[in-house]
């Protein structure tokens, strides 16, 4: 099957079906789902890519070359897997189906795949503390075709917990996409969008047509790419407590400031107080304000008298 495109969407490598090649076809995902007696789960958001040209193009665009080590979440049968192996990277790959973790290996190893080159942990990505060590140390680089039902938080959390992870390029639901990019006063705007800035700029690098995908799914997908700043905008300490204030801000996004953020800071005379100390107007709402006012706020709560 071959993906059509439109002005934003990956552009299709060059045809190689006379050519030899790793990469799975729609034929072959389903030769193996049907030998290992997978039936994709909608609970689990499994979609699987069926295209080759299709997923050169999104490891072309991740920017993924020799000697990159990239850790991948939700490998499924292996498409986006042998994609990253072909373009030269070593892959660290987190299954939490267990069908499937047990296949993948299977699959590598016949394709020649180095087993230095790869390696597998079967695990609900939202619980691993540690990354598996790869040629040349751990995953620097997150790739991935995320389940589009956890997608955010999965982002979120490994962008959280390994700091080394220095870009994040991953293909989810078009929707999620607009929410993490969305800027201060868009109408998707949120707590997602706040949250991914803290970490960095997300920007959305193209679209990917649902017909390249096993089963097709109901909605559009979308690439996205986190790049991590150079330098953190606050401590650990200081990010749980400025997620705290996000969190508080869109719970009641209507409402302005000052009684939005009342149970959070014990009260809405509190609230303003701590708002004013931040310089924050307390009649605006938390739509209009950037990830730099959040973080002003947590720490004018923490410095601010009791």
């Amino acid at each position: 099957m071959s993906a059509s495109t439109s002005a934003d969407e990956p552009r299709p490598a060059p045809d190689t079906a006379d050519a030899p090649t790793m990469l799975l076809s729609g034929r072959d995902i389903r030769e193996l789902a049907e030998a290992g007696g997978v039936h994709p789960s909608k609970h689990r958001g499994q979609n699987f890519l069926t295209d080759p040209n299709t997923v050169r193009a999104i490891v072309e665009r991740a920017g993924i070359g020799q000697g990159d080590r990239v850790l991948e979440v939700g490998p499924g049968l292996g498409s986006l897997t042998l994609g990253l192996l072909e373009a030269g990277a070593s892959v660290a790959a987190v299954e939490l189906d267990r069908a499937l973790a047990q296949m993948l290996p299977l699959t590598l190893r016949a394709r020649g795949i180095p087993e230095d080159r790869f390696a597998l942990v079967h695990a609900d990505a939202l619980a691993i503390t540690e990354l598996p060590s790869l040629p040349g140390g751990a995953p620097d680089r997150f790739v991935a075709n995320l389940p589009y039902n956890v997608a955010t938080p999965i982002l979120l959390t490994l962008l959280g917990r390994f700091p080394g992870l220095r870009t994040a390029f991953v293909m989810v639901q078009a929707e999620v996409v607009d929410r993490l990019v969305a800027a201060p006063g868009s109408r998707v705007y949120g707590a997602p969008s706040v949250k991914t800035a803290w970490y960095g700029r997300a920007e959305r690098t193209g679209t990917v047509s649902r017909q390249v995908f096993w089963p097709v799914p109901n909605v559009d997908s979308s690439l996205v790419q986190v790049t991590r700043r150079e330098e953190p905008l606050g401590t650990d300490a200081e990010r749980e407590a400025t997620f705290a204030v996000i969190d508080a801000a869109f719970a009641q996004r209507r409402k302005m400031l000052r009684p939005a953020l009342a149970a959070w800071a014990g009260g809405a005379a509190r609230a303003e107080e701590i708002l004013r100390s931040a310089d924050i107007d307390p009649t605006r709402r938390g739509e209009t304000l950037e990830v730099a006012d959040f973080l002003a706020i947590a720490r004018a709560a923490q410095g601010a008298p009791a």
